[in-house]
């Protein structure tokens, strides 16, 4: 019987023509061991329309490949089967070794699969077992015995569970990148990994981005000097993108200075057909009453949630997704109870989160409310509609949430994004109209970082005395160290030696030696390498103790204690990321109270009550920034909006928006929001990609200055350019200047007696020194502290465990305090280097900076300054900032109300005096 024929015969409900179908199955099929064929169609015999057959477009395109022993970046949406599509061939080749072999398989690990978190482990497990069970129960039928053992090993593996997996040990293990880089410095079971055939690492996207993806960089040329052959990569993701860089970050090269190894991409991920809107539950967000607001939202909600059999609805905090759930079950009593609905973050307990999982996958629950916690991880079978509310700041995490949606191809992904915000109006029609584009912002992966070097060198070091040459080589092989320069090889090395005077006297000691090998007769001559030969190898007894306890790069994280400066009343406390963005006269709410921010001491933060106005709203940490690529995006679209209005009036501006995913309330708020802004500030008041806008109102009743710059580029962007900018400030007006940064662009504040010139500072700005300057300016900072002090920890210059005693984050923090000043003092020190590199690059953006820099320098990005009594409506947001927070909500509405009167008055009169004249 044919595959025709067999689809034919599972199911009658999928009858086709097979006439003016075309099933591109056969040669992928044929390619099964006949027991995983007949294993494949009972479980995909089905015809399902967008597959034209038996296997989904990834699987088509992957299961050859990786048969053929090529590296594959497979990119596939949530549901498309890209996660058998990486083990199809794995499984069909371990089944067909154990059956040809007389003595079956090693007993040692042929597969590794890598996962960011231990949930997405755990489900592919428990995904694993489905056709590892099924082939084997019908081997078994006929009388053949065979054995392909899986298991998962993580940090939370018994210590029982990772003895038995010695003696029996899995073919298949399913890990995360710490664990991975544990056990190729574990004496007996990195031996278990020399057969490694293959590597999967999944969710490639949120590793690559950040010092975890840079880590397991370096494990996988860790793991290819080992293994007998060199294992097949297969990457898998939803959503990434360039793809070219993702495939090169997976494979790595096989010379320091080489080419990449070479990378098949499968790109499938646009084969879902998604239905996606944005609403809005008003078409004026300013006048409309707040309860008016929040009761059509809720009310849209339920009716959304009652339409569909169960619905995810993503926020973007923790205390939004509380809130959402509790307001859904006090409004609606009979609809939402404990056993129909639940929320789902990273701050519930660990049981809690299993119970809302489990939940989920049975399909029992109709609504569950989550932040991040369930973007990836666990198959979500039964939910057919997600909800997001406000922006999730990036087309990749827009898809990646909505993508939870109608969980298998065939099924139509459909979403739904409620704004309730004028700002987050525009950047989400822009968000969903790019992502029906095929638009997916671009992943930026951090370079030749140091704290990740000095662990692996050590941990190559700890494993037997190396050539120099050799451990660089493995470092450089890794994508994120394919630009590593001598110079910073050199700096690694002094600090690695302790070669820096006084390390010791800080309890700081050498981790590697680092010499050439001596001759024959000499003290230390080491037979497998040439005479004068450079070599590097371990330091210190505890060596591998000391590494096994402490590398990784999750940093600990903590609680500040906040007290009143002299009566030393304790107020509450503040997590440690909020912190990053607090400078000495900043103010914020605690408990219903506004205090400024004095300094902080370890664990400790001193304020003094105010009755000045917030200037960093509490959820400021907590949610995610906006890419920078879809600030791009929104800055082109305010560019076009204005021309649509200039050529089209209101009525044009109004048809284009119709062109977008979203509802009539959205497209008459967008439009009168540009139409507003256009009247207000005439035709340059629009920040566009070739000009910058910058707002100064005096505000002579508070005796302040205020200077909005509207940039869109993303919070890490504003954050930079923000701090670039009050660094010159401080410098020309010797005044307190106070800072708040958002996604579409940052507020300056001083006394109203200081006067700068903001534009003008942008203008004299030299691309050149951009570097330097961030540099500066974050020298003595809060921010520079707590990053030194995870880049120490992550460098094992601060040891987390040593000898049986743990220091918490609180007491790292103290200890990197007491060393900042020691590190600042010694020259191109690899942890502090690496610090003000993390910072500048990874966190502020720099490289994007010096880009605006040098287009203003050159004209090519103009700066356009305003002088008005009342910021603009789309500075509205920028001058509200503080009091978005939930205790603030009815001040922050009184605010905005009297800032668009008084931008509506500045209108009619403009309106009315040319009229007149």
């Amino acid at each position: 019987m044919d595959v025709r024929e067999r689809l034919l015969g599972i199911d009658r409900s999928f009858e086709f023509d097979p006439e003016t179908v075309t099933i591109a199955d056969e040669d992928v099929f044929d390619r099964f061991e006949p027991v995983v064929k007949e294993w494949w169609l009972d479980e995909f015999g089905a015809y399902v329309d967008q597959n034209e057959g038996l296997f989904t477009p990834p699987q088509r395109e992957a299961i050859p490949l990786i048969d053929e022993g090529e590296n594959a970046l497979v990119c596939a949406p949530t549901g498309s089967g890209k996660t058998l599509s990486s083990f199809a061939a794995i499984i069909n080749d371990l089944f067909r070794r154990e059956r040809d072999d007389p003595d079956g398989l090693e007993n040692s690990v042929y597969c590794l699969y890598v996962s960011p978190l231990k949930s997405l482990a755990n489900d592919i497990h428990r995904n694993l077992t489905v056709p590892l069970e099924g082939i084997t129960d019908r081997l078994a039928s006929r009388g053949i015995d065979t054995e392909i053992r899986h298991a998962i090993r993580h940090g939370d593996t018994e210590s029982a569970d990772r003895q038995r997996m010695l003696k029996e040990t899995p073919h298949i293990l399913n890990t995360t990148p710490e664990t991975l880089a544990i056990l190729l410095n574990s004496p007996k079971f990195k031996e278990k990994l020399r057969t490694v055939e293959y590597v999967i690492v999944d969710e490639i996207h949120s590793l690559a981005e950040n010092k975890r993806g840079t880590h397991l960089a370096v494990s996988l040329e860790r793991l290819e000097t080992l293994t007998e052959h060199s294992p097949t990569r297969i990457g898998c993701s939803a959503t990434v993108e360039p793809l070219s860089t993702m495939a090169q970050f997976l494979v790595g090269r096989t010379e320091p200075a080489g080419e990449s190894r070479p990378c098949e991409i499968v790109d499938t991920r646009f084969v879902r057909d998604f239905d996606i809107k944005l609403e809005c539950p008003t078409d004026d967000l300013i006048d409309t009453p707040r309860e008016i607001v929040q009761g059509r939202f809720y009310d849209r909600l339920h009716e959304l949630i009652d339409a569909h059999t169960n619905t995810l609805v993503f926020t973007n905090t923790r205390s939004g997704a509380e809130r959402v759930l509790h307001s859904l079950r006090d409004r609606f009593p009979d609809a939402y109870d404990e056993d129909n609905s639940g929320c789902h973050h990273g701050s519930l307990s660990k049981e809690r989160r299993r119970t809302i999982e489990t939940g989920l996958k049975a399909g029992d629950l109709d609504v569950v409310t989550t932040s991040t916690s369930l973007e990836l991880g666990i198959d979500m079978p039964h939910i057919d509609l997600v909800v997001q509310v406000g922006s999730p700041k990036s087309v990749a995490a827009l898809l990646q949430r909505i993508g939870r949606a109608g969980h298998r191809l065939g099924q139509t992904v459909e979403g739904r994004v409620i704004a309730l915000d004028r700002d987050e109006l525009i950047e989400c029609a822009v968000m969903l109209k790019k992502a029906e584009s095929g638009f997916v912002d671009r992943v930026f992966v951090p370079e030749n970082a140091a704290d990740v070097a000095a662990q692996h060198v050590y941990g190559m070091g700890i494993n037997g005395v190396k050539r120099e040459a050799d451990l660089r080589a493995t470092l450089e092989r890794a994508y994120p160290f394919r630009n590593y320069t001598d110079a910073e090889w050199e700096s690694l090395m002094r600090y690695l030696t302790a070669s820096y005077p006084g390390m010791e006297d800080k309890n700081v000691y050498a981790k590697i030696w680092r010499d050439t090998n001596d001759r024959p007769d000499g003290e230390h001559h080491y037979p497998d390498f040439d005479v004068g030969e450079p070599l590097i190898g371990k330091r210190g007894r505890l060596a591998r103790v000391i590494y096994m306890t402490n590398i990784g790069t999750i940093p600990d994280s903590f609680t500040c204690e906040v007290f009143v400066r002299g009566s030393d009343e304790w107020v509450g406390s503040l997590d440690e990321n909020y912190l990053d963005t607090l400078e000495p006269g900043d103010v914020f709410v605690l408990g219903g109270r506004n205090f400024e921010f004095r300094y902080r001491r370890g664990s400790k933060v001193y304020v003094d009550p105010t009755s000045a106005r917030p200037t960093v709203p509490s959820w400021f940490s907590e949610r995610l920034p906006l890419s920078y690529d879809l600030g791009r995006e929104i800055a082109a679209f305010q560019g076009e909006a204005v021309d649509r209005h200039e050529t089209g009036g209101i009525a044009g501006l109004r048809s284009w928006l119709r062109e977008f995913p979203i509802d009539e309330n959205s497209v008459r708020a967008i439009a009168r929001t540009i139409e507003e802004q256009r009247a207000y500030l005439g035709p340059e008041g629009m920040s566009t990609p070739d000009r910058l806008v910058v707002e100064t109102v005096l505000d002579r009743t508070a005796y302040r200055r205020r200077f909005y710059v509207r940039s869109t580029y993303g919070r890490r962007f504003n954050d930079g350019l923000s701090r670039l900018v009050a660094y010159h400030c401080a410098q020309r007006a010797t005044a307190n200047v106070q800072v708040a940064v958002a996604d579409n662009g940052f507020s300056i504040e001083m006394p109203l007696n200081r006067k700068v010139d903001i534009a003008e500072i942008l203008r004299s700005i030299g691309p050149d020194e951009v570097a330097t300057e961030l540099r500066a300016a974050i020298d003595g900072t809060d921010l520079l502290q707590r990053y030194f002090r995870i880049n120490a920890t992550r460098s094992l210059m601060i040891l987390k465990r040593y000898k049986g005693y743990e220091k918490s984050a609180a007491q790292q923090q103290v200890s990197s305090e007491m060393l900042l000043s020691f590190a600042q003092e010694l020259d191109s020190f690899a942890v502090i280097e690496e610090t003000y590199r993390e910072i500048l690059e990874d966190k502020l953006h720099v490289s994007a900076i010096e880009d605006a820099i040098e287009r203003i320098a050159r004209g090519d990005l103009a700066v356009v300054s305003h002088e008005v009594d009342s910021p603009s409506p789309r500075s509205f947001g920028l001058a509200t900032l503080a009091a978005s927070d939930v205790v603030l909500a009815e001040d922050e509405s009184a605010v905005l109300q009297a800032f668009h009167a008084r931008v509506r008055e500045a209108i009619d009169e403009t309106t009315e005096s040319a009229a007149t004249d």
